[in-house]
């Protein structure tokens, strides 16, 4: 079923193999998947009528929060077929458990082999990872296998203490890390505290995963320019996410996470759940091709991006995805602006005293949208105060609330207990947008 060159093929060959794949998704669900059998009556849905890809617009969308309702109900094989159990982050909410069999651990290798060719991969590669393979995260076990498929070298050094990757890099000559690149600049700042020589270090390359390192316009954006100035080698970034099980990697051209047509079919929607305009902004929907476990049909992601759908400088034909300009649920309506944490992140990230930073969005006595920003600065907080509001003022039009604390106390913050991930956003808001 997996084909590597059909993101090469033509469009008609793509939407020829997808189309073959859905109608075998649908019977597949239809009689496996007590969700999408409850799905199928209430919305009185025919797959027969599925002639075309234009006619998935007929069968219903889920949500995550269809996933984390019915988690069990998705599950289409016995418990015994069960090889691996991963779960979602929790940061949108409860956690959300994917069961794998062994063919869809053999798809997820499959997936992130490819990714990493995409992202100029060879066998003679030493990739260093720098996340963690534990506490149930698909992401790092699929970059495990599938730099094992890809014939590579591996180096499981794990997230965070800048001495203990360059002491690894050094050792071992690695020549690619895969991190999150806010970690860059720690690493960075490491590099200069201890006279290493970024520009000549072994590392060529970096897999980015976890922040964007573009703008949507395609350029470097501001933490992804401040990386790269202090230390130009090749960045690639992804997109992917543990229910969708697959992953969407630049190119060397770096205008946009290329999709594998073999094993997703891409909507971009808007809220009628109507396919939008390529080059136009809505939401990320994806159907699963060839997952046993717990395949997906129609699943609203809550990210927002554009479609990219011409021919890329690599050759591949298949469609790509714009950075995410933000998620869905984390719309802020703040003081007649609407804007999305990340267009707060760059201006955060382009000042030196901000050392580090978590925005939080809460409800105020009016009912509405309140913002406050938790800062740890070197500065004074007078001071950090006086320089920082003007700026925000100047790029949103309105200026959030500043909280200040010490290293310790936002440490605290970023990662609360049980976590896995950094916090850059908190929302505390009574409301969430559904």
């Amino acid at each position: 079923m997996f084909d590597p060159k059909l993101a090469f093929a033509t469009k008609k060959a793509q939407e020829k193999h997808q189309l073959k794949a859905l109608q075998e998704l649908l019977q597949y669900i239809n009689t496996s998947s007590v969700f999408y059998q409850r799905q199928f009556k209430e919305h009185k849905v025919d797959i027969k009528s599925i002639k075309n890809l234009k006619d998935m617009e007929l069968l219903p969308t889920t949500t995550k929060a269809d996933m984390q309702e019915h988690n069990w109900d998705f599950l289409c094989v016995a418990e015994e077929e069960i090889k691996e159990y991963t779960a979602t982050s929790g940061t949108m909410g409860k956690p959300v458990t994917i069961a794998l069999t062994e063919n869809d651990l053999q798809r997820l290798a499959y997936n992130e082999q490819q990714s990493f060719v995409t992202a100029d991969g060879q066998q003679e590669d030493i990739y260093q990872l720098m996340l963690t393979l534990d506490r149930q995260f698909m992401a790092g076990i699929a970059y495990y296998h599938g730099i094992r498929k890809l014939g590579a070298a591996l180096v499981r050094t794990g997230p965070g203490l800048p001495a203990l990757q360059w002491d690894a890099i050094h050792r071992l000559q690695s020549n690619c890390i895969v991190t999150v690149p806010s970690f860059m600049l720690k690493l960075i700042e490491y590099a200069h505290e201890n006279q290493i020589d970024l520009k000549n270090s072994p590392i060529k390359k970096a897999v980015c995963i976890g922040e964007s390192i573009r703008g949507e316009d395609l350029e470097l954006n501001t933490l992804g320019q401040k990386i790269y100035d202090e230390w130009p080698i090749h960045m690639y970034s992804t997109y992917a996410s543990s229910e969708m099980q697959t992953a969407f990697t630049e190119c060397n051209a770096g205008v946009g996470g290329h999709q594998q047509p073999d094993l997703v079919i891409l909507e971009v929607l808007d809220d009628k759940g109507k396919n939008v305009a390529p080059g136009k902004y809505g939401e990320v929907t994806i159907t699963t091709l060839g997952v046993e476990g717990m395949p997906l049909l129609r699943y609203r992601t809550g990210d927002i991006c554009k479609r990219i759908d011409d021919k890329c400088y690599c050759g591949r034909t298949a469609s790509r995805l714009s950075p995410v300009l933000g998620r869905k649920q984390q719309m802020i309506k703040y003081k007649g602006t609407t804007l999305y944490p990340p267009a707060i992140f760059d201006i955060l990230n382009d000042i030196d005293y901000v050392s580090e930073y978590v925005l939080e969005a809460f409800t105020n006595d009016l009912g509405t949208d309140e913002l406050k920003i938790h800062i740890n600065t070197p500065l004074a907080a007078d001071e950090c105060e006086t320089k920082l509001r003007p700026i925000l003022q100047s790029k949103v039009r309105v200026a959030p609330m500043l909280h200040f604390h010490t290293a310790t106390a936002i440490n605290k913050i970023q990662f609360p207990s049980g976590t896995r991930k950094q916090v850059k956003f908190l929302d505390n808001r009574k409301d969430k947008l559904k």
